[in-house]
């Protein structure tokens, strides 16, 4: 009986034994081919299911194959804030700056913007915001769709396929004829992922001609670009042919590239084709200093509008990120826009760069504190001060400029005459091109706080000046 017992004993030992061999060897098996496919995934971390080309413009094909990056660009519907910035969601259009800083109204009487200027929302509005503005009441050159839309193929068409004659052509268009060609050619989309990568490769990757134009031209010129490397290696070399984005920069100067397609100062208007002011460089006085010796296709000296209460011939900025963070620390340390604003994350095995492109306040543990090892709270209350202070210096040279106005119309009531207030003029023109220059940057000063700080100390300069100047304008009489 007990010889039955323990015969029994062992086999039921052996029966455990082999089970548990058995599921052992399941497990381990699973484990291996769960760490294959990582693998597997980390090298091929996508699989094509369609075939996309550089006619595909609607982002919804492209996230077939990427999906990944596609949710998180969609996200850019959501509604973001932070204390100096961020965008109204889907539910309302954003608010009017004009209304929170009414100067910002008197500052452009007789320009568009004095009828409508809104907080900025995600890229998924960019078209859209673009189409219903109020602005659209006044006459708009169809070159704006060069940074509202997934414009390449309409470029194409304009250009017989030839896409830089095509945008060469563009501002002659109103901006209603060529966006209603842009509809019908079934491509009314915000920029896409055509627009910044290689359909072949996804390889990062530069379209816009403006930029490249620009890009070019900032090489051939003797401005200091010591974040830009590949522009100083380009003109240690033979120069024979233009410096190429695509084929010279590295892949962390095209992650700030791709956003400097659009994140400029620019011209759009209809009196010659789009142009990014880079020839004598990337500073406020170096963009001026362009534009002051511009001219427009028939001659006559370039102004963005003509002010209505003054009639001084007048600069807008329009969003020179890429020039403010140009001077700043991230730029020479080489941190690029998407290391902060699109950072990596893991999904996985995988990395991916978020396509949820917002403020870095809103993501710090990985837009901040991957380099920088404080707490967030810490990292957020020193940016806060940052702000705060240009927020402050930007009021301050508002007033001012708000003062010089009120003695170049009491002057105008006295009888002072356009030579009269010639030096006053040109006082406000410098004075109101570094206060927009900063106002209508998206950092409120964060991407180069010195250099902000130092744009708005001359612009109220500047207004005070100028103030002077039409105070004492009977001097200038006699």
């Amino acid at each position: 009986m007990n010889k039955i017992i323990e015969l029994f004993r062992k086999l039921k030992f052996q029966l455990l034994l082999g089970a548990g061999l058995i599921i052992g060897t399941v497990l381990i098996t699973a484990l291996l081919i769960n760490i294959f496919e990582r693998k597997r995934e980390a090298r091929n971390p996508y699989v094509r299911l369609v075939e996309v080309t550089e006619n595909d413009t609607d982002p919804a094909k492209w996230g077939i194959n990427w999906p990944k990056e596609y949710d998180s660009y969609k996200l850019t519907a959501l509604s973001t804030r932070t204390r100096f910035g961020g965008h109204g969601g889907s539910e309302a259009m954003p608010q009017e700056k004009l209304e929170r800083d009414p100067w910002l109204k008197r500052m452009f009487q007789g320009y568009a913007f004095s009828i409508d200027y809104r907080d900025r929302r995600g890229h998924a509005y960019m078209l859209s915001d673009q189409e219903s503005t109020k602005r659209l009441s006044k006459p708009q050159s169809g070159s704006c769709l060069h940074c509202h839309a997934s414009v390449m193929p309409l470029y194409r068409k304009l250009g017989d396929g030839d896409a830089a004659k095509g945008f060469e052509k563009s501002y002659q268009y109103s901006y209603q004829e060529l966006n209603q060609i842009l509809h019908d050619e079934g491509h009314a989309h915000p920029v896409s992922c055509v627009d910044c990568h290689d359909p072949k490769s996804m390889e990062l990757r530069v379209t816009r001609p403006g930029f490249i134009k620009g890009i070019q031209s900032l090489a051939q010129s003797n401005s200091p670009v010591p974040h830009i490397p590949s522009i100083q290696r380009w003109r240690e070399g033979d120069r024979k042919k233009p410096y190429d984005p695509n084929r010279e920069a590295s892949q962390t100067e095209m992650r700030s590239f791709a956003c400097a397609q659009c994140h400029v100062e620019y011209y759009c208007g209809p009196k010659m084709p789009l142009t990014f002011p880079w020839g004598k460089g990337l500073k406020v006085e170096e963009v001026e200093e362009f534009w002051n010796t511009t001219q427009y296709t028939d001659g006559t000296p370039f102004s963005d509008f003509v002010h209505a209460e003054t009639g001084a011939k007048l600069l807008k900025a329009q969003h020179p990120e890429f020039e403010l963070w140009s001077q700043g620390i991230h730029a020479r340390s080489g941190v690029s826009c998407a290391d902060c604003h699109m950072p990596y994350m893991r999904d996985g095995a995988t990395k991916v760069s978020d396509h949820w492109v917002r403020s870095p306040l809103l993501n710090i543990n990985r837009a901040c504190q991957t380099c920088h090892r404080w707490p967030e709270e810490e990292i957020k209350a020193r940016v806060d001060v940052i702000q705060e202070r240009n927020h402050n210096l930007l009021q301050r040279a508002a007033k001012a400029l708000m003062d010089q106005l009120d003695a170049i119309q009491q002057a105008k009531k006295e009888g002072a005459t356009e030579i009269h207030l010639k030096e006053a003029f040109e006082f406000q023109r410098k004075a109101q091109w570094r206060l927009d220059f900063i106002a209508a940057e998206n950092s409120m000063g964060f991407h180069a706080p010195q250099e902000a700080a130092r744009i708005l100390g001359e612009a109220a300069d500047y207004a005070r000046q100028g103030q002077v100047a039409a105070v004492h304008w009977k001097k200038t009489k006699q």
